[in-house]
C-alpha cells in the first residue's frame, strides 16, 4: 500500500525500520513490566530496573524465535491452508522449544548476571533458576513468548486479510473498468455471429481456407465475449484460443513466418485465468513480426510440470537501442498487473528486452477443476 508503506511496504528498509520498532517496542515494555515482579522479591523498582530491562533484551532471542516459528513457518504453510492439526502440533512444539531456548538463557547467561549485580542478596535467593527447577524455569520463559508469539501472529493474519480484502476490491475495480471498455467497443454479438455464420456459408464451398479462418474467428470472438467473464476457464480452452489467434496471424505473414509452437496435449483438467496468456503472444505479433523487414520469427514453448504452466516465448525484433520507453507495453502491462492480483506468491513473470530479441518467460501454478468450481460459486472478479 503506497499511502502506508511503513506498514505494508515489502521493501527492505520498511521492513527492517518495522521489526526493530516493533522487538524495541516488546523489550522496554517487558522490561519496565516485570521490574515490579523483581522489585517484590529483590530491592525495590528502580534498583531493579536496569537488570530487568537487561533480562527483556536477552529473552528477546527466544521471543524471535518463537515469533517468526510462527508468522513464517507455521501460518504460511499449515493454518492458511487450513492444515489445522499440523498448525497445533508446530506451534506446540514451538512452544516446547522456546521454554528451553529461554531456560537456556536463564541457567547459562542471565543467572550470571543477576548474581554479578545483586550479590548475596540474589545468590541465596529461592528464586534462582537452579532452585526453581527445569520445570518452573520453561514455563516461566514461556511467559512472554507466549504473548509476544500471539501478538506477531494475530498482527501477520489481520495483514494478511486486510491485503487479501484490498486485491478482491483492486479486481473487482479492474473488472468493473474492463466490462466498461468493452460495453464501448462491442458491437452486438447476435449480429456479429450472424454475419459470421453467413459468410462462412458463403466462403465453404467457394474458399475451404476463408471458411475454417472465418470459423477460428468465430471461435476466438465467442471465446472473449462468452468465455472470459469466468474466473477461471480449463487450460485446454485457453491454449484452444492460442491456436486460433495464430492461425489468423499466418495468414497475414503466409510463408515468410517461421513459427516453432509446442503446446501441451494434455491439460490434465487444470484451470487458468482467461486471457492471462494471449496478450503475451497478440505481443510478439504486434511489436515482434510485424516490424521485422526480413523474415520474422517467433518460438512458443509452454509445458506442464506438474500443476506448474510453463510459458516460453521468444521472437525476433528490430535491431535497435533499448529505452525506457519502449521496453514493455500496455498489454504486458496489463498482465503483469493481473498476475500480481490474481497468483500473489504463485507465479514468476521475467521480460528480456535485447537488441534482436525478446523474450518472455511465465511461470504460474494452476488450478484443478475442484478449486475452480469453488471460485465459480464465488463472486466473480474476472477480467473482462
Amino acid at each position: 500500500m503506497q499511502h502506508l508503506p511503513f506498514i505494508f511496504s515489502n521493501e527492505w528498509k520498511y521492513r527492517l525500520q518495522r521489526h526493530l520498532a516493533f522487538w524495541l517496542f516488546w523489550a522496554i515494555f517487558q522490561g519496565f513490566l516485570y521490574s515490579f515482579v523483581a522489585a517484590n522479591s529483590i530491592r525495590g523498582y528502580f534498583r531493579s530496573l536496569p537488570m530487568s530491562m537487561t533480562e527483556s533484551f536477552i529473552f528477546l532471542f527466544a521471543h524471535m524465535f518463537l515469533a517468526y516459528s510462527l508468522i513464517y513457518f507455521v501460518i504460511p504453510r499449515f493454518l492458511l491452508k487450513q492444515k489445522y492439526w499440523q498448525t497445533a502440533a508446530w506451534t506446540f512444539a514451538f512452544f516446547i522449544l522456546t521454554g528451553y531456548v529461554s531456560a537456556l538463557l536463564n541457567f547459562t547467561i542471565i543467572d550470571k548476571l543477576r548474581v554479578s549485580y545483586y550479590g548475596e542478596s540474589y545468590a541465596n535467593s529461592p528464586f534462582r533458576p537452579s532452585t526453581l527447577g527445569i520445570q518452573r524455569s520453561l514455563l516461566a520463559g514461556l511467559r512472554g513468548g507466549i504473548t509476544i508469539g500471539g501478538i506477531a501472529a494475530a498482527i501477520k493474519l489481520m495483514k494478511y486479510w486486510y491485503l487479501k480484502e484490498q486485491r478482491n476490491l483492486q479486481l473487482q475495480k479492474e473488472n468493473t473498468e474492463s466490462q466498461l471498455q468493452l460495453l464501448k467497443a462491442q458491437v452486438h454479438p447476435h449480429f456479429m455471429f450472424n454475419t459470421l455464420n453467413n459468410i462462412y456459408a458463403y466462403t465453404q464451398d467457394t474458399s475451404p481456407v476463408a471458411s475454417k479462418l472465418v470459423t477460428r474467428l468465430s471461435d476466438l470472438l465467442r471465446f472473449i465475449l462468452y468465455e472470459s467473464n469466468q474466473p477461471l476457464v480449463p487450460l485446454e480452452k485457453e491454449l484452444k484460443l492460442i491456436e486460433d489467434y495464430i492461425a489468423l496471424e499466418k495468414v497475414r505473414y503466409g510463408n515468410k513466418l517461421e513459427l516453432d509452437i509446442q503446446l501441451p496435449v494434455d491439460t490434465n483438467n487444470f484451470y487458468i485465468a482467461p486471457l492471462l496468456l494471449l496478450p503475451l503472444v497478440e505481443n510478439s505479433f504486434k511489436h515482434g513480426a510485424s516490424n521485422l523487414l526480413d523474415q520474422p520469427w517467433i518460438s512458443l514453448h509452454v509445458n506442464l510440470d506438474g500443476k506448474q504452466l510453463q510459458v516460453k516465448l521468444v521472437n525476433g525484433k528490430f535491431s535497435k537501442p533499448v529505452t525506457k520507453g519502449n521496453q514493455v507495453g500496455i498489454g504486458i502491462e496489463n498482465v503483469r498487473k493481473r498476475l500480481e492480483l490474481l497468483y500473489p506468491d504463485r507465479h514468476e513473470f521475467t521480460i528480456t528486452n535485447d537488441e534482436e530479441v525478446y523474450i518472455v518467460n511465465l511461470k504460474v501454478d494452476l488450478e484443478l477443476k475442484a478449486d475452480a468450481d469453488l471460485k465459480k460459486s464465488q463472486p466473480s472478479l474476472s477480467y473482462a
